[in-house]
């Protein structure tokens, strides 16, 4: 029996295993903001490059390599499977001193282009897009300290206390409330960007549902809601990363582009969203080591009708505006 169906037919035990959970994972915050920053990340990430490859997803995350630099040897992909594993364990220890960690200017240096540097200024609606890039939580630290309120998109976890702890350890990044994807958060978010807000999501998920552009030689599935986003309320996205200097030292970038708007909307939304992913790919090709290769991002070769219309249907409902 699947966890969900247990889920479903002991209510009861449910609940006590999520209260369990959440009491453990407030044991782990307090144990972790003991600890101070650079200790914590330096000792997680030595155990996830160590230990992590023994999870059967270390082979996931190579296969992906393997497709995005085939001419690249198997040691060198071996080195930056191992090096994302690093990276992914210094995340898991920084996400607990998030609200320290933004305080503490002196860690972080910002690299905008004009554009981005105004938007940071306030008082103009747009996106932040960004991409699972070295500790992608702290891509919004430059407009935190320049006092913008940031509305964030999340998926939430099934654990309500565990949910609950974690969105709590991101109050900080997202004064304008952290919603979590459902059919009513599309909405929200267009009445927060027509009402001059600012809003940030990820942008490098795999969507089935979504469209394919080309990522790496190949086509990947690709998420269509920031450029339909963005395109509905006329507003900017600036694509934002985090580049890991040296331990828990950061370069944050932003680059701003926008949505073209022709007669033809979806054509639109796929070029503008073609065009986040070909900025990823140079960032990720950058620095191969700081990217999540565990997403199952490539989609598979061929397409059925049945697969077109359903892309076609996905975009005609994300045009609310």
């Amino acid at each position: 029996m699947s966890r969900k169906k247990r889920q479903r037919n002991h209510p009861k035990l449910t609940a006590f295993q999520n209260w369990v959970e959440g009491l453990a994972l407030h044991a782990a915050i307090w144990v972790f903001r003991l600890i101070p920053v650079d200790v914590a990340s330096f000792v997680m990430g030595t155990a996830w490059r160590r230990l992590a490859p023994l999870n059967a997803r270390h082979k996931r995350a190579l296969r992906h390599l393997e497709k995005a630099f085939p001419e690249m040897s198997p040691e060198e992909r071996e080195r930056i499977v191992r090096g994302m594993w690093e990276n992914l364990g210094r995340v898991a220890a920084e996400t607990f001193h998030i609200d320290r960690l933004l305080r503490k200017k002196n860690r972080f240096e910002a690299d905008a282009d004009d554009e981005t540097q105004e938007l940071l200024k306030g008082g103009k609606a747009c996106m932040f897009v960004s991409l699972h890039s070295a500790n992608w939580e702290l891509c919004v630290q430059p407009a935190v300290q320049n006092g913008l309120s940031i509305t964030g998109i999340y998926q939430a976890l099934r654990n309500p206390e565990a949910d609950k702890a974690l969105r709590a350890l991101r109050r900080d990044l997202y004064k304008g409330g952290l919603l979590s994807k459902s059919h009513q958060t599309a909405r929200k978010i267009l009445a927060t960007l027509k009402s001059g807000g600012v809003v940030a999501m990820m942008g490098d998920l795999r969507e089935t549902r979504g469209i394919q552009v080309p990522f790496f030689g190949q086509l990947a599935y690709a998420n269509p809601v920031p450029a339909s986003l963005a395109r509905s309320c006329n507003v900017p996205i600036v694509l934002g990363r985090v580049v890991r200097k040296k331990g828990v030292h950061f370069r944050v970038e932003g680059r701003a582009i926008h949505v073209p708007v022709t007669d033809n909307r979806q054509a639109d939304i796929e070029a503008a969203t073609a065009q986040i992913h070909a900025v990823f790919e140079d960032w990720i090709r950058e620095y191969p080591d700081q990217w999540m290769w565990i997403h199952k991002k490539w989609a598979p070769p061929g397409k059925t009708s049945a697969q077109k219309q359903a892309r076609k249907a996905a975009i005609a409902k994300l045009d609310m505006g």
